[in-house]
């Protein structure tokens, strides 16, 4: 399985633990804000393979606490499955960052316990769920499954929005509170734009309007959490 991109090391991907992050091509949605906007059409070049993934992961024994999967999407890659319980047969967790569009695969890992911690991007509200991930039409259905069957499993998991005007409003973390209810934690992610992103025009939110937000979410869940701006 060809590896798109590799972080050796990262404090901060998965909360708690010292990582490496892997990046994988190809992702099911087009979210026009994407900071990874080289790995949408599955077009970029590989840097290793899954065999000298773990040939490197041999030699960080000790060093390294988990693996982080980011995308795109992983979950598109058939291939995931038989690397990450590779990985975890190593001694090291196993976190999946996913947007949620593929339950089925995500229900079945689950199910099996290979994932240490899961963490879903949650675009939009409903309404909006589609512009936000840059598509014509999408299947809110396949969201809410992934959604239910995160709050069904005791996998260790995040639900998270990368925030930006002008896609977010008030309505929004209403709509994303609705979608998320009785969940244990959840992240605002300042936007920041960088060359990689897909198109111009995007921006972070005031941090008034972040506070507000965060606020409108704890209605909602146990715990909020802002990344990305100074409180």
């Amino acid at each position: 399985m060809n590896i798109n991109g590799i972080q050796k090391l990262t404090l901060l991907d998965y909360p708690g633990h010292v990582a490496a992050t892997v990046f994988l091509a190809g992702c099911n949605m087009r979210c026009p804000w994407c900071h990874n906007s080289e790995l949408i059409d599955g077009t970029a070049e590989a840097v290793m393979d899954d065999g000298k993934l773990l040939k490197f992961l041999e030699g960080r024994k000790g060093i390294l606490d988990g693996v982080c999967f980011t995308g795109g999407e992983p979950l598109l890659r058939p291939e995931l499955p038989e690397l990450m319980r590779k990985i975890k047969d190593m001694g090291f967790l196993v976190k999946l960052d996913t947007n949620g569009y593929l339950p089925d695969r995500l229900e079945k890992l689950l199910d099996e316990n290979v994932l240490d911690y899961v963490a879903m991007d949650i675009k939009n509200s409903p309404e909006r769920y589609a512009e936000t991930a840059g598509l014509s039409y999408i299947d809110m259905e396949k969201i809410r499954l992934s959604i239910s069957y995160i709050l069904g499993h005791d996998t260790d998991y995040e639900f998270r929005t990368t925030v930006m005007e002008p896609l977010h409003d008030d309505a929004s973390f209403e709509g994303i509170g609705r979608l998320i209810e009785g969940a244990d934690k959840y992240f605002l992610q300042m936007f920041a734009d960088r060359d990689t992103v897909v198109y111009s025009g995007f921006s972070a939110p005031e941090k008034d309007d972040v506070l507000r937000y965060a606020d409108i979410m704890r209605r909602y869940v146990k715990e909020v959490g802002i990344r990305g701006i100074d409180l």
